[in-house]
């Protein structure tokens, strides 16, 4: 019973330290409505038959998202994540686990032209739009002619990003 009042204390002030948690406030970038295009920023050398572009950082709702493409002789070889979208927590978890499987899928496919990841697709798309960027400095072209938007994807009701269960919820990234 002494260690009572202790726990009840040490209890108030936790609970107190939670209430009093502010998370941080994200100003949220807002694309002009004529373009929102990932060309700008994006760069591109060339060494021998080997061409490294890095494609412009595409903005979204929950953070950044740019990719750097390695081709050589006439295919992409590597891509390599710069930014992932990070404004949340949870953007991180799900930007995380689609980066590997959309890399895999453009390597696949030789395309930025990639299918999206259920649960990850502004994700999907940001990097999609980040590596057609690359792509375009590059001046690599897919061999059956595909390409992504280059355009920033927006939060759309009409796409399952409204919350709930499998439908990507408030912080899918």
């Amino acid at each position: 019973m002494r260690r009572a009042p202790t726990v009840l204390v040490a209890t108030v002030i936790r609970t107190t330290g939670v209430l009093m948690f502010k998370p941080r406030e994200v100003t949220p970038s807002v694309a002009s409505s004529s373009s929102s295009t990932a060309s700008q920023g994006a760069t591109a050398s060339k060494s021998g038959s080997t061409t490294t572009a890095t494609g412009a950082a595409v903005s979204t709702q929950f953070g950044n998202t740019q990719v750097r493409v390695t081709i050589k002789g006439g295919k992409i070889t590597d891509i390599e994540p710069l930014q992932i979208p990070s404004n949340e927590p949870q953007s991180v978890q799900i930007s995380n686990g689609a980066v590997p499987t959309l890399r895999e899928s453009a390597l696949s496919k030789q395309s930025a032209a990639i299918d999206s990841v259920s649960g990850a697709t502004i994700t999907s798309k940001s990097y999609a739009a980040s590596l057609q960027s690359a792509l375009d400095k590059a001046g690599f072209t897919a061999a059956d002619g595909s390409t992504a938007p280059t355009t920033a994807p927006t939060e759309s009701g009409e796409h399952g990003h409204g919350g709930g269960f499998g439908h990507g919820g408030p912080f899918e990234g």
